[in-house]
């Protein structure tokens, strides 16, 4: 598990009206890493924020934490769980 996944799912959680349906999915491919943040259906807007500011600064975070590990992260935000078939 890379800091940027654990710094992702700890920031969402603490975000989250309802914390234990958030879950955090990682692949990694090369250099480079996808981190998908699951919500509950109403938790999605909380997580981006208004015009995006949160998801941005979610994004950032989680940008500066990889580049310590020595690659690249895409955080991509997903309405439901990781079981939806999507």
């Amino acid at each position: 598990m890379s800091r940027a996944r654990t710094l992702v799912e700890v920031v969402a959680k603490a975000l989250a009206e309802l914390p234990q349906a958030v879950k955090v999915s990682e692949t990694t491919r090369r250099d480079s890493e996808l981190i998908e943040l699951f919500t509950a259906p109403g938790d999605l807007g909380r997580m981006i924020g208004r015009r995006g500011r949160t998801a941005a600064a979610l994004r950032t975070l989680a940008s500066v934490a990889a580049e310590k590990e020595g690659f690249n992260v895409t955080v991509e935000f997903r309405d439901g769980s990781p079981d939806d078939g999507r």
